[in-house]
């Protein structure tokens, strides 16, 4: 199987090799221009197209798996196809930055309805077994499709929520494959070990090149393609093995989700303002900005490479506090809901310290007076 994970690795890094080295030819339609938004960290155009690094990467994964696995080609090519619509809404949005958000998660609600109907990929147990029962005797397990077409979504886009700092996202999600590849070893599922080792390995060559210098961006087209390969994954994996519980990937993926619905609830709540407006209170970028002693480096200059980079350490910690549980406690539902509660408390913890200008001291930053303008109420 070592032979997935390293085909994937080696077709991801030369196909990012490629757009690296070429980036100047076609810097005028996949950079990110925009350097002024409250959620751009960083001082020079880069290409956002990596998620052609990691498509080429699946794609040369899968075909290892298929070699290797003759009977498993027809699913890999099944679950190739389910990626289209999120992938190209994303890479599309990349190019031309033209396609409007509501359009994007139609384009990723596809995906999740593809996996449905063509790998069988839905919600069929919670674990409480009253509810399940009462599910299968109301005829009403068309709700475990819609739940699934809501996961893939939301996951997603959490997905690209959290892809603010370099090797942020990649390596969250090459820690959620990585447990999903253990657990489906564990309970005999080629399909899905397959799936999650070209995940890691694609995601391995997009990684390299981005972190720590950033030399391209994931885009929204990698971080749709990587959200729904992970909550696609963790959906199957319990479908097709009910000992596994339906908190599992539920906690691979609880940074992402939290961040998300905690974002949301902030925005609209708190700060009184849409859902959907961009703004710089992301738990990410307020960790970015305690290291850096305020959203300014001392020579003025906005968002330095190594500020950056230094950023995401932090928050892979905090990725782990809910991917290590899940990984052991995968069939234990009790064990996976005091974990998830753990999780929810450290991150809020977290936040609230570095809000009121008590960061951790473990993470370095000095403990200063929050200037006029920076406040939690108006940021």
């Amino acid at each position: 199987m070592i032979w997935i994970l390293a085909v994937a690795l080696v077709c991801s890094s030369i196909a990012m090799l490629l757009v690296v080295s070429s980036a100047d030819s076609h810097a005028h339609w996949s950079a990110d221009h925009d350097l002024s938004g409250p959620q751009k960290m960083h001082v020079k155009v880069v290409p956002r197209v990596g998620g052609i690094g990691i498509l080429a990467g699946l794609c040369g994964g899968s075909a290892a798996a298929a070699w290797i696995h003759g009977g498993l080609g027809r699913e890999l090519l099944l679950l190739l196809a389910c990626t289209a619509p999120a992938f190209g809404s994303g890479i599309w949005e990349d190019f031309t930055k033209a396609i409007s958000p509501r359009r994007r998660m139609v384009a990723l609600a596809l995906s999740g309805l593809l996996g449905v109907l063509l790998l069988g990929g839905q919600i069929t147990h919670t674990g409480w077994d009253s509810f399940d029962g009462l599910l299968a005797s109301h005829g009403l397990m068309w709700l475990g499709a819609v739940g699934a077409v809501f996961a893939v979504t939301g996951v997603a886009n959490s997905v690209n929520i959290i892809d603010g700092m370099n090797g942020l996202a990649s390596m969250c999600a090459m820690m959620v494959s990585a447990a999903l590849a253990y657990i489906a070893w564990r309970v005999g599922d080629d399909l899905v070990f397959a799936l999650a080792l070209a995940t890691l390995g694609a995601t391995l060559g997009f990684f390299l090149w981005n972190y720590p210098r950033g030399l391209v961006f994931l885009g929204d087209g990698g971080a749709y393609l990587l959200g729904f390969l992970l909550a696609e994954l963790g959906i199957l994996l319990t479908a097709r093995h009910p000992q596994v519980s339906m908190l599992t990937p539920l906690l691979l993926v609880a940074y992402p989700v939290f961040e998300t619905l905690f974002t949301m609830y902030r925005r609209r709540f708190i700060h009184k303002r849409s859902m959907t407006q961009p703004d710089g209170s992301h738990l990410h970028t307020l960790i970015y900005r305690r290291l850096k002693q305020g959203p300014f480096d001392e020579s003025g200059v906005r968002g330095s490479t190594r500020g950056n980079s230094g950023t995401s350490p932090y928050l892979w910690l905090l990725n782990a506090v809910a991917v290590v549980p899940a990984t052991i406690w995968w069939g234990n539902t009790p064990a996976l809901a005091l974990s998830l509660a753990v999780f929810v408390l450290a991150y809020l913890d977290v936040y609230w310290r570095i809000v009121r200008f008590r960061s951790p001291r473990w993470m370095g930053a000095r403990r200063e007076q929050p200037p006029p303008e920076e406040s939690f109420n108006k940021s």
